[in-house]
């Protein structure tokens, strides 16, 4: 009989949060349920930045992929998903399980955040990539929460 997985072994995740241009990436663990912001891999129309992907595994060693899913407020299936997809079926290639995350709205919360930062002080200029990593931030944290409950 196989050992049954040790539900509480601690575990890295990374994050992604795609975008046609940018994709944001983020880095998570288990442990504390929080995540950090990475930057941003450019993304030439569906051609991202494979050796910068490659790196970022290496080095942070995830224990699985983490996608945000993007859909309509109702839920229903969003234009982008097609893309996603795709981005979804190029990670394979790294042998690791790739999880998805609804993330609506993680842009919308992660510019009001720094806004927020940068309005009591905390933070300078906020530019695009800084969103883009930010929502990529939430949707590990949000991966990570539902998979604590």
């Amino acid at each position: 009989m196989p050992d049954t997985p040790d539900a509480t072994r601690p575990e890295t995740v990374l994050a992604f949060d795609y975008g046609r241009r940018r994709i944001g990436v983020a880095v998570g663990q288990t442990i504390t349920g929080s995540a950090s912001p990475l930057g941003v891999i450019g993304n030439d129309y569906g051609a991202p930045d494979q050796a910068k992907i490659d790196a970022l595994v290496k080095e942070w060693r995830p224990h699985r992929l983490v996608v945000g899913m993007p859909a309509h407020a109702d839920g229903s299936a969003s234009d982008m998903q097609t893309y996603v997809n795709q981005f979804i079926a190029a990670l394979a290639s790294y042998d690791l399980p790739v999880e998805t995350i609804d993330e609506r709205y993680t842009s919308v919360e992660a510019e009001a955040g720094l806004k927020n930062a940068r309005a009591a002080g905390t933070r300078g200029r906020i530019s695009k990539e800084d969103i883009d990593s930010a929502a990529a931030v939430l949707i590990a944290e949000r991966y990570l929460a539902a998979r604590n409950n």
